[in-house]
Formats: structure tokens, sequence, C-alpha cells
């Protein structure tokens, strides 16, 4: 798409943080030509077709650098309940979903993310190569990966772990048919990666062939790590080390690696990561609504310079939500004061997990040379008014519905508040009934799993 959009406020998210007033962004096809004020821009580019910004800030597309689209199956039930919710709800219920179900939450997760302002999803799971292509066709830029394991899963809940390596080849398989399938399909928009579930679903043979097929592939890799209690028990029964350790003992830490959550790290666990150049992926709104985030010793990561990025997790992909909550959250543990600033908690959508991607050079910041993913936010709301400080505002009081128009690679995916590449209402039904159909097998399978009753209408 070759365009023009001027009268805005840019924020370009770049090292200095600038915001150009009246500005304006040139694109050509896939990538950013220039920036700058309307009026210079105006004169060099008089045959783009013109978008009129008046009124509203063009910022990267978010980077939500850790979620689960599949896993929207369970909103509203999980959040408030007692149980494990990992390995009592989530883990079972992908087993027990269709293709089809899955495609159908997938695609779900994906229209949410576009109307939040995203463009970017980094999402492992299981079974991901039978729904992958319902999330292409959002037009969303991709990381998927098979998130692999070698322990029974199915049996954890009960206080079991196992491991089999026929299970785990199992997993490994749909890698590969993931990666051989989808991985850099699409000119590149979609990008596969090769995911351990984590710590204490992984023995050091199922880590290791993991590695192998990382280099096989030249693929980056990512990983839940301590997410909880239970991961670090079993760990330190299984190697006598925290789970950090433990990855460092099997050689896989590195530059390359996205770790999520970090909930359960020690002081020594949070100098190994930033010794070794690890990413973090920061979902301080899913884990805050059981109190997880209470153990997260942020500050020590953000004051060891770790490159953090942010994400959403599971059930949600709101990432307005999440500078919110991780904004109250890291001042919060910090014992109050204003650090991090809002910028900073932006950076982490958007600058942040591109590097953590590898993708610096073309995503995360509004700047020529780059891919022009793109969210366009309407300022011109009572909630955003008066506009005295714009980060202040968008990250303390932005909404998904301030989203009016998202850009991936030059393609307009949403526009003026509709979007092109999915039909929401078919989307909103397909989801809805899947679900019930989902829970209702899961209960089936698994009867002692306690399930809500669930409507196919919503």
């Amino acid at each position: 798409m070759d365009v023009l959009i001027k009268n805005c406020t840019v924020v370009t998210c770049n090292k200095q943080g600038t915001i150009i007033q009246d500005g304006a962004i040139a694109v050509s096809g896939e990538t950013i030509t220039a920036i700058g004020k309307t009026d210079d821009l105006e004169q060099r580019f008089k045959h783009l077709e013109v978008i009129d910004g008046r009124g509203k800030a063009v910022l990267p597309g978010f980077i939500n650098a850790h979620t689960h689209t599949v896993l929207n199956v369970l909103r509203g039930t999980v959040e408030d309940l007692d149980a494990g919710a990992v390995y009592t709800y989530m883990t079972p219920i992908t087993f027990a979903m269709t293709p089809d179900e899955r495609a159908a939450i997938a695609s779900l997760g994906c229209l949410e993310a576009i109307k939040c302002g995203t463009t970017t999803l980094v999402d492992p799971l299981r079974h991901v190569y039978t729904y992958a292509q319902a999330m292409v066709d959002s037009g969303l830029r991709l990381f998927l990966s098979e998130s692999c394991t070698d322990a029974l899963t199915l049996q954890i809940r009960f206080g079991n772990y196992e491991y089999s390596r026929q299970w785990g080849e199992e997993f490994l398989e749909r890698a590969v048919t993931l990666v051989e399938k989808f991985h850099n399909v699409e000119n590149g928009r979609v990008q596969c990666q090769i995911a351990a579930h984590a710590t204490d679903n992984c023995s050091p043979w199922m880590l290791g062939e993991l590695l192998a097929l990382s280099e096989k592939y030249g693929l980056r890799r990512t990983i839940h790590l301590a997410q909880s209690r239970d991961e670090v028990t079993q760990i330190k029964a299984l190697n006598g080390s925290t789970p950090v350790e433990y990855l460092r003992d099997n050689g896989w830490l590195g530059s390359d690696l996205l770790a999520a959550h970090w909930i359960f790290c020690t002081e020594q666990d949070i100098e190994i990561l930033a010794e070794t150049g690890t990413h973090m992926a920061h979902c301080p709104a899913s884990g805050s609504r059981h109190g997880s985030h209470s153990g997260a010793k942020m500050p020590a990561i953000f004051d060891a310079g770790v490159n953090v990025a942010l994400g959403t997790d599971n059930m949600s992909e709101d990432m307005f939500q999440a500078l919110s909550i991780g904004l109250i959250i890291n001042r919060g543990k910090r014992g109050g004061g204003t650090e991090p600033a809002p910028s900073q908690i932006l950076d982490c959508a958007t600058r942040n997990g591109a590097f953590a991607l590898d993708r610096q050079t073309s995503l995360g910041t509004i700047e020529p040379g780059k891919l022009a993913d793109l969210s366009i936010v309407n300022l011109r709301r009572p909630h955003l008014t008066p506009n005295i400080n714009l980060l202040s505002n968008l990250v303390h009081y932005g909404q998904a519905s301030d989203v009016e128009s998202v850009m991936v690679g030059g393609r307009m995916v949403m526009q003026n508040g509709k979007v092109l590449t999915m039909n929401e209402d078919d989307t909103l039904r397909n989801a809805q009934e899947a679900t019930a159909n989902a829970w209702a097998r899961m209960h089936e399978m698994y009867p002692d799993i306690r399930v809500p009753e669930i409507s196919k209408q919503n």
C-alpha cells in the first residue's frame, strides 16, 4: 500500500523517544519510506493516497511477546478458580479440542489482537500446525511454535511427574511439521520458533533435542521459566538446582531465548539471565489475577539491564491492559514512586519486543526503512482529554477501543474500526460454539475436572 498518513502525532518509540507533532508517515509497499512534518512530506509525496490523521496518534504496532490465543477458550473461568490452571485446565483442554475448535478460538484471539492495536503475536502452544493457517489468514505478523515436553503433562495435575520419550517424540514431530509448513511464509510475515514448554516438563534429553532443531533450522527459542512453585520443586528434585541453573547447565540460555514470567527467579538467577542476554516476556496482567507477580523481582530484573518485552499470556490479547497493569505493578514493586516511566513500559510493548525477536532493524519503532506495522489511535476521547502528556495518557488511560486502524507490512488489516481480514460476527459465533463443545468434550475425557455451564450462543 502506498499512502501518506498526515496531520497526526507520530510516536516513534525510537531510542530518543521522538514524538512528531503535526507529523506524517510515508509508506511504500511494506515499508516506511519517510517520517517528518506534514508540510514537508506533503511536498515530497504528492502522488500518495492520503489518510488524514488529524486528532490521532500513530504508534508502532504492539508486539505481544507471549500469548496463547487458543487459551481464550478458558476466558472468565480459571481466573477465579483455586485449582492450578496450567495442568488442571490449560493442558487438558488443548488436547480435548478439535482442529476446527482450535482454529475458531485462535481466530478470536487474532481478532481481539487487531482491535487492540497489536501487529505481532508470539504464540507457543500445542498442535499449532492444525490451526496456524487460521492465524495466518488474519494478516497479523506471527511467531509460532509447538510448545514441547516429554513429561506426561496430563498426569501432572495428580502430582505425578513421569517422562516419556515416545510422548516427547510426538511433540517433536508436530514441531517439525509446523516449521516445515509455516516458517517464513507470507513473504516472511510468519516465522516459527522452537519452544520448550517449561523446565519441569522437559528432561535434559528433550532440551537437547530442541537445541538440535533450533540449530538445524536456524530458529530462535522460547520457554516458560520459573512460573510456579511446583516447577521450582520439581527441578530441585530432578537436577538439584533452580530452573535457571537447569537451563544454563543444558546450554539453553542465551540472547536467542525469550523466556516468559521469571516469577520465582532468585537474585542469582537474574544475574545469570542478564549475563547470558536472555530476554524476558513479562505478562503482568495475566499473572496478577492470581497474585503471582507478588513474587517476581521486577526491579532487580530491570536494574540488571535485562531486555523486558511485554505479553498478555492467557485469556486476553489486550496490550493496553498489559501496559497499564504493568506500570502499576512495577511501581508498586519499588514501593511507590514514578519508575518505570510510561515511555519505558511502552518500549516493552514495541522496541523491546522487536529486540527480543531479533527484529530490531525491521520492527518496533517508526523509522524509515522499517516495516510499516502501525496502529492509529483516536485521541479525541473523554478519557484521553486533556492531552498534556500523550505517553502518560496512553499508558495510564488508553483503551483498545481507541484503536481505529491497524497496518501490518503496509497492508490495512483494520480501517476506521472495521477489521478487513476477518468476518467479526462469524468469528464471535464460531468461537462461542467451539468453546461450548470443547468444554463438554473435556468433561467427557477428564471427568475429574470441574466444568462450568457454557451456552453455545453468545
